[in-house]
């Protein structure tokens, strides 16, 4: 997937100097006066592809300030946190099969605050779901979510800390999910209501403070993750990697999987099969199986609901769907412990 086509990158632009000097050697390229494409992801707004003109150099750009013509992103995020991320991740061991993180290849501050990373080749599970909602590939869905909860286990235990989860930062973060529905969609006082109550309840069930802090991806989404051959897992996108509830990532996979097949069948319970195989196949890698599931599946159900909320507050939901979106997290959200 490349995206939409640009044009190509300017030999004046500074951009262009940085990554024939420093980057594109990385990879093994050097070539002077290279001609670069540009093309631009149509999953982020500031995301490009950067591709010598032969296909000999590859290499994806993320811009935490404006370079090409944009809409403005708040000027406080930063590539430098992420770079550094990925560089930490990879000392972790996650540089090869079945487990690998995108390789990080430059920062430059003075560059729109630029990230640079490898690009790298594999099926997205956002394609595999659908391969198997439309085409009726189920099996293969079933294969990469076990891997892909390999990938998320491993992560999770090798990053563990020794101090327990703060769900202040979550419970924070479901109350700015809802007061979006209310101002951005009109929301109504009936069911905003609902969803502070449920949300404050959450907040007094023990077993959201329970577990031990481990270092999750923040951004868990089906457009983070890809795929190689057998059970090789490719993670990117780790700019909202923190510290939390290893289950911050699970319910938000979770969620994104019922979005899924809700939205192309209008069955809510169409993904259940799937959410259960990838939570059993996650807690496969602990010691006492049985009992990691009986945990996580506590405290999964208040994950799920928000993500829906998450994704029902985007422009491109259509005003039916939103609202069914809203009333299935409230559905999630009254299954408490």
């Amino acid at each position: 997937m490349k995206g939409r086509y640009l044009g190509h990158l300017s030999h004046s632009d500074p951009l262009y100097g940085y990554i024939q000097a420093h980057i594109a050697p990385q990879l093994g390229f050097i070539s002077p006066g290279a001609v670069y494409r540009v093309f631009k992801f149509t999953c982020s707004q500031a995301v490009y592809l950067y591709e010598e003109q032969q296909g000999r150099a590859r290499i994806v750009v993320k811009f935490h300030e404006n370079h090409h013509p944009a809409p403005p992103l708040l000027p406080q995020k930063t590539g430098e946190k992420e770079y550094c991320d990925l560089l930490y991740l990879r000392s972790l061991g996650f540089t090869s099969t079945p487990h690998y993180v995108v390789r990080p290849l430059g920062h430059n501050p003075g560059i729109g605050n630029a990230l640079l990373v490898e690009y790298l080749e594999g099926d997205l599970l956002c394609s595999v779901i659908n391969t198997a909602i439309f085409e009726g590939n189920l099996g293969q869905l079933y294969r990469k979510l076990a891997a892909l909860a390999y990938f998320l286990a491993t992560l999770h235990n090798r990053t563990a800390g020794d101090w327990r989860v703060n769900h202040e930062e979550t419970h924070d973060y479901a109350g700015k999910l809802i007061n979006s529905l209310v101002s951005k969609w009109g929301m109504g006082p009936a069911d905003s209501g609902e969803l502070y109550y449920l949300r404050d309840q959450w907040r007094t069930r023990s077993c959201m403070w329970e577990d031990r802090a481990v270092l999750v991806h923040g951004d868990a989404t089906p457009s983070n993750f890809l795929f190689g051959g057998g059970s090789h897992t490719m993670a990117i996108d780790f700019e909202r990697m923190k510290w939390a509830d290893r289950v911050f990532d699970l319910g938000r996979l979770c969620g994104e999987l019922k979005h899924f097949f809700f939205h192309a069948t209008g069955d809510p319970h169409a993904a259940e099969p799937f959410i259960g195989h990838f939570l059993w196949e996650y807690c496969c890698h602990f010691p006492d199986r049985m009992r990691a599931f009986r945990a996580i599946i506590r405290r999964t159900p208040f994950h799920m609901g928000i993500t829906l909320l998450r994704i029902a507050r985007n422009s491109w939901i259509d005003w039916e769907y939103r609202w069914r979106l809203v009333s299935e997290a409230k559905a999630i959200l009254r299954a408490m412990p």
